[in-house]
């Protein structure tokens, strides 16, 4: 016989869930007050942390005011009621978005449907509650619930919880936070050194404890012997306890040698870290910089072709970043005043740190390396395959691999230096014009002019086009619907949105030219 069991659906709890767990309202409100706590990135919790910083200052600057002076009422009111109550909703909204209760019930309700069995609701509600009691017991949650507590002035001894506000700053001061960071990831470092501090202080107080307490005025117990220890090790000094025997002062040189060893050994530690630190801090700057953009470079290796691709004026107003994994070289570029951080291009975790899906990204690889040039491409074209990507190949028989890999545009500088070094021999004067051209002199330009929507060359014919009229010569047409370069077209070409002209003349012939075409209603330059 079969028992007839309850339907878990039934259960005011589990229909509760379910209706929550179905809400999209509901899970997007609960994610943008999670973004708006805990999130860096998101634009409004700056006001948030601006807000918090000063009800804590003030919080502590009325503690400190009313020790001599009578506070009004006002005031009273604003830290007992406002501060407090603003700091509880605060508490309350961490305590809700740490997890979600909701998940569990339904996880339980799931489970119990699939193999038939009554549904355990206290099973629920206990996993649920131990994942707030979880987090409740993290330091900044105590720290949270502290600086509530001080709203409850009856007990004296609460308003000195005021002073657990501070530490909110921990939390809300990004300064401060990354103060405590740094000396988190030494902590290895800084609680060995901690032991053998400990370690030096006990041997010595309790050394001069045995030697001096019958006869030394000062020292009355052991801890006015270790008091002595921590004073003289870290080289502070009152001078309110001394020894006095020739053996407590032996000892007292010691501790003081090694006070100055271990604070000379701390500080180096210290620093380093934070010099370290400081790098990282500046990294994060120019990316953060540099994501802002709505269009960018990312240079992968700076070498000789990424110092000729700098000499460019016009290339070095555009949004950029280095990237090398070599230091020295980072050092070089940054010393020849480029912004460029030391990290390899090739992880796609480096990659990823970039705004490269929400802006037009060019990644320009740039490297000796081939294998690490197409590992390169390989992870921009995973993380967007609209990013165009500009590679140098060290030979044309390895050209092929780079296409395989999506690569853009391959240069070839090797074979594109052994052509012109065969045409300065055999042909000098196209030599000179074809230099001239390309290293911007003032004889012709090179230059392309696009096609936009609201273009005047839009539906035009090539051949209705007077360029002479613009001192500029038609090189040929890039066909955007076929992407087929059309050298030296027919009259009878159509312009269509999204082509692009190549065009040759002065810098001042093409600049008129393309803003005269686009009728100041599209991009110039």
């Amino acid at each position: 016989m079969r028992l007839q069991r309850r339907d878990p659906s039934s259960h005011p709890l589990v229909r509760w869930a379910l209706r929550l767990h179905n809400s999209r309202r509901y899970y997007r409100f609960k994610e943008s007050v999670r973004s708006l706590l805990n999130d860096p990135e998101n634009p409004k919790k700056k006001y948030l942390d601006l807000t918090i910083i000063f009800l804590i200052l003030s919080s502590v600057f009325i503690l400190i005011y009313e020790v001599k002076n009578p506070v009004p009422k006002w005031l009273v009111f604003y830290d007992v009621y406002v501060v407090s109550f603003l700091f509880l909703v605060e508490y309350l909204l961490r305590l809700w978005v740490s997890s979600d209760l909701t998940e569990d019930f339904v996880h339980e309700y799931e489970e119990a449907s699939f193999i038939g069995r009554e549904f355990r609701v206290w099973r629920a509600l206990g996993e649920g509650l131990r994942k707030k009691l979880a987090y409740m017991l993290t330091p900044g949650a105590i720290i949270d619930l502290l600086a509530i507590l001080p709203a409850y002035r009856e007990l004296r001894v609460l308003r000195l919880l005021i002073l657990f506000r501070v530490l909110k700053l921990l939390r809300y001061a990004r300064s401060i936070n990354q103060f405590v960071e740094v000396l988190s990831d030494k902590r290895f470092e800084l609680l060995t050194l901690l032991i053998l501090l400990a370690f030096v202080m006990a041997t010595g107080g309790i050394a001069l404890y045995v030697l001096e307490e019958t006869h030394n005025p000062n020292i009355h117990n052991i801890f006015d012997a270790l008091y002595w220890s921590l004073v003289t090790i870290t080289t502070v000094g009152y001078g309110d306890i001394a020894p006095i025997s020739v053996p407590g002062r032996i000892i007292a040189v010691l501790i003081i040698l090694l006070g100055i060893a271990m604070i000379s050994f701390a500080t180096s530690v210290i620093v380093s870290a934070f010099s370290e630190k400081l790098i990282q801090l500046k990294e994060e700057r120019i990316v953060e910089e540099v994501n802002k953009s709505e269009k960018f470079l990312i240079i992968c290796g700076y070498g000789q072709m990424a110092k000729m691709f700098f000499r460019q004026q016009k290339l070095t107003e555009h949004d950029y970043i280095i990237l090398d994994k070599d230091p020295l070289r980072v050092q070089e570029a940054i010393h020849d005043g480029y912004n460029a951080i030391v990290d390899d291009a090739s992880r796609h975790e480096t990659l990823a740190r970039f705004n490269l899906k929400g802006a037009k990204v060019t990644v320009l690889c740039m490297s000796h390396d081939d294998v690490e040039n197409i590992y390169i491409t390989l992870n921009a074209k995973s993380i967007d395959p609209t990013i165009r990507v500009v590679a140098r190949a060290s030979s044309p028989e390895i050209a092929s691999k780079y296409e395989r890999a999506g690569v853009d545009h391959i240069l070839l500088p090797e074979e594109m230096a052994s052509t012109l070094m065969a045409v300065a021999i055999l042909r000098p004067i196209m030599y000179r014009a074809i230099s001239g051209i390309f290293m911007g002199k003032s004889i012709a330009r090179l230059d392309e002019v696009p096609v936009f929507a609201h273009s005047r060359l839009l539906g035009m014919n090539v051949g209705k086009i007077d360029f002479r009229s613009y001192k500029l010569v038609l090189i040929g047409v890039q066909k955007r619907e076929d992407g087929k370069f059309h050298f030296n077209p027919e009259p009878e070409l159509e312009l269509e949105q999204g082509d692009v002209l190549l065009v040759m003349g002065h810098r001042m012939s093409v600049e008129y030219f393309r803003e005269l075409s686009c009728g100041g209603e599209c991009e110039v330059g």
